[in-house]
């Protein structure tokens, strides 16, 4: 299998150790230096995962994601020298797969590429055919939407992975550690901003008073539940 990874960072030296380590790995890899050509890129070839550095120039690597996560689920890696907790969260919230802060060792985003490459190409060829409803709400698996009142919601990747566990388990508490872990496929180290963020987001789109939740109750002092409705 041919896997394309598009590597879009504007420091020269970090690009073209990136772009040596991974074509070692077999990987066809694409090159950009500003958030313009990535995105010229991105639309031309058949991309399977992006690595994206945070501060480009024209435009940002947050502008870059937002306007790819339009079209596509591909997994995103952010790269970048700021650390700060907010924007992780924002880059997490975006629909950002993982967020590697500089300097990082070589082997490290190898294995980390690998590893979102798995997840992504065995979750894209899985034979999903379930559908489920609750109240207005429709889950369809088989293509990835959700709709209320049949109307398709705008959801980015990390809501659809949680409205999904909550769909699939209706009634059951899940604690915030629970859902990080099953969402993230990582290791939960007490980030509640980025779970509460998310479950904000989802309450927007799916309650008819988020404020008011009818679907996505919060247990307190535990975590989130999804209730049974009745339109």
């Amino acid at each position: 299998m041919n896997i394309n990874i598009l590597i879009a960072e504007d420091e020269e030296d970090i690009r073209n150790l990136l772009v040596l380590h991974l074509s070692k790995e077999g990987y066809n890899v694409f090159e950009a230096s500003n958030g313009i050509e990535a995105l010229e890129i991105f639309y031309k070839e058949d991309i399977d995962l992006l690595l994206l550095d945070v501060m480009m120039p024209k435009i940002d690597g947050f502008k870059v994601l937002t306007k790819i996560r339009k079209t596509s689920q591909i997994p995103v890696i952010f790269l970048t020298a700021r650390s700060e907790e907010c924007d992780k969260v924002l880059g997490l919230g975006l629909g950002a797969d993982d967020y590697v802060v500089k300097p990082f060792s070589i082997m490290e985003i190898v294995s980390r590429v690998q590893a979102h490459l798995r997840r992504y190409i065995n979750y894209s060829s899985k034979e999903l055919k379930r559908v489920m409803t609750n109240g207005n709400l429709t889950l369809d698996l088989n293509n990835y939407v959700l709709k209320k009142n049949d109307e398709i919601l705008d959801l980015n990747p990390k809501e659809f992975k949680i409205i999904s566990v909550f769909m699939e388990n209706i009634g059951m508490v899940y604690t915030k550690k629970q859902l990080y872990e099953l969402v993230w496929e990582d290791i939960y180290c007490g980030d509640d901003n980025t779970i509460m963020v998310h479950i904000s987001h989802i309450r927007e789109k799916i309650e008819d008073d988020p404020k008011k939740p009818k679907y996505l109750k919060t247990i307190r002092g535990i975590g989130y539940r999804m209730e049974r409705c009745h339109g």
